[in-house]
């Protein structure tokens, strides 16, 4: 069975982050949103996918591999809620930082599970933000959790890291603390 081809759609229907313990509050005038939000409704990210047989092929085998592409291309070019754009949200994610300075991060990809764009392959661009912070970050490293208050555009970047369909001028920055298990 081929790994990477598991790996892609397995972290495709990777669960949102827990909810958190004390979490502070959304600046006003901004909304709390999930990453569904961000994911036009009738889209299916696995749609040209569901009738393959994965299990067949092995990491060696060129149709594993262009499968693997195809589905780079379907994500890369995922679409956008453009109800999204011009809004003021909140929203929580991973870091991975494209940009730091002595000052702290000047940019980052927030995404929505753990290892993506690091350890994996990049989720569908309609799932990861291009985040530009007013103020440099200061403190954060890569993966960790955070909530970004700021105004969202729907605008294509393409970073080293992944492609992203959105864009977020961030006015805030905060610690995502997770709820103790009961």
């Amino acid at each position: 069975m081929n790994r990477r081809l598991i790996l892609l759609v397995a972290l495709a229907l990777a669960a949102p982050l827990a909810p958190a313990q004390d979490k502070p509050a959304a600046r006003a005038g901004h909304t709390e949103i999930t990453w569904d939000e961000l994911v036009p409704a009738d889209w299916d990210p696995l749609k040209q996918f569901k009738d393959m047989n994965f299990g067949v092929l092995s990491d060696a085998d060129p149709r594993a591999a262009a499968m693997l592409k195809k589905m780079r291309e379907v994500w890369d070019n995922a679409p956008v809620n453009n109800q999204m754009d011009g809004r003021a949200i909140r929203i929580p994610g991973y870091i991975v930082p494209l940009e730091e300075g002595k000052n702290g991060m000047t940019e980052f990809l927030l995404v929505p599970y753990f290892g993506a764009c690091i350890h994996s392959p990049p989720p569908p661009a309609n799932q990861i933000i291009h985040v530009k912070p007013k103020t440099p970050a200061k403190g954060f490293k890569s993966m960790d959790t955070v909530w970004v208050d700021g105004t969202l555009r729907t605008l294509r970047s393409d970073t080293f890291m992944g492609v992203s369909s959105y864009r977020l001028e961030a006015v805030g920055i905060e610690r995502y603390v997770e709820k103790p298990a009961k």
